[in-house]
């Protein structure tokens, strides 16, 4: 009877307050609305500014391959390299590549020829893919040449040509790999930061002492505060699921029990979290700070944003404890991949046990001597 009167306590406290259903709906379609396209996978609009010391038929041909590409901008041309430096300075230019001369001469002699690219890496991502952008340009114009015969007939054409197939994401479009993660990133808000001030909210308005009086249990008490930000964070997830159908045309290869399993899990583990910094916080303001610094951690640790494997050993130890990492992995398997609970087997035994964890930890740090 105690728990039936503290959930119905709780509903009636959350169905009146707008502001939390209208979360529900509306925060899952922002974030897959605006986070998509802030967080810009695609690096474009590369500033080139280009140097040509040759001012042949075939620079001038490989200057207009740089014009036609989506992904460098020519911002100058000059045939004094000092000036396109200048450019660099002035953050005007992203890399200067420079033609050399007897570029043709060499090109079509010997099949080879060195062309020079000055790269700011200040943005090191930017200079990575702008060079890496400008070599697959230079090779798909070296093809082309050979195709068109402007090469010696000594120099022997390509024997093996390297064949890519991708798979699971074949158009590579970083949304897909994305918006699973961005799923989850709506789960922690509502499921994580909401409970964490849930508690301490009753604190300060001083309601809680009202329940602490009474003979209800601990357990009782934690179960009823959890259950209403689990359904909350279920109805989000599902237009979650929605807006990524409607907006992006993505659906899951995999079966969607699977994801709600999970998404159940993950849910039960970060409410389980956010009320467990609830019992340990006096005000709202320090169970913020607490629940935004973990987030942080789990956000930067989850492999969303970098690869796991690519971390120092450290922080891939840090990972391996943070819930994070297994339901993005969940999320883009079964989203990407069309895995199976079989096949997730692991993710799901880890997410059982930090979901029991952190809700026997919550129940247990409760007092009710405030």
């Amino acid at each position: 009877m105690g728990l039936k009167y503290l959930l119905e306590k709780e509903f009636k406290q959350l169905l009146r307050n707008k502001f939390m259903v209208g979360v529900a709906v509306m925060f899952p379609l922002a974030v897959l609305l605006i986070m998509p396209w802030a967080t810009n996978l695609d690096i474009k609009n590369i500033q080139v500014a280009l140097v040509d010391n040759d001012h042949s038929p075939l620079s001038r041909d490989f200057i207009r391959q740089i014009e036609h590409s989506t992904y460098f901008n020519l911002q100058s041309q000059t045939g004094i390299y000092r000036e396109a430096f200048a450019d660099l300075e002035r953050w005007d230019a992203d890399l200067i590549l420079e033609i050399p001369a007897g570029f043709e001469y060499d090109l079509v002699q010997f099949g080879t020829t060195p062309v020079q690219i000055t790269i700011n890496t200040v943005n090191s991502m930017k200079g990575v893919m702008g060079q890496s952008y400008m070599n697959e340009l230079l090779m798909q114009y070296s093809r082309a040449l050979a195709e068109t015969g402007n090469r010696p007939q000594y120099i022997a054409s390509p024997k093996v040509e390297l064949i890519t197939q991708y798979m699971y994401n074949p158009t590579l479009n970083y949304r897909f790999t994305m918006i699973p993660g961005l799923i989850m990133i709506t789960l922690i808000i509502l499921g994580g930061f909401l409970p964490a001030v849930n508690i301490v909210v009753e604190k300060e308005m001083g309601t809680i002492e009202q329940l602490n009086v009474t003979p209800i249990g601990k357990f009782a008490f934690i179960l009823a505060k959890l259950i209403p930000f689990w359904i909350i964070g279920l109805v989000a997830v599902s237009f979650g699921f929605l807006f990524a159908w409607l907006i992006y045309g993505l659906v899951p290869l995999g079966h969607f029990l699977t994801l709600y399993f999970f998404a159940a899990l993950f849910i039960l583990t970060m409410t389980g979290f956010g009320l467990l910094i609830s019992n340990h916080s006096a005000t709202i303001q320090q169970a913020l700070f607490v629940m935004f610094f973990f987030v942080i951690i789990f956000i930067m640790l989850s492999g969303l944003l970098t690869p796991i494997d690519s971390m120092p050993g450290w922080a891939k130890w840090i990972a391996a404890f943070t819930p994070t990492k297994y339901v993005v992995n969940v999320l883009q398997s079964v989203y990407l991949r069309g895995s199976t609970i079989a096949d997730l087997w692991i993710d799901m035994l880890v997410l059982i046990a930090m979901m029991f964890f952190f809700n026997v930890w919550a129940v247990i740090s409760y007092r009710k001597s405030q």
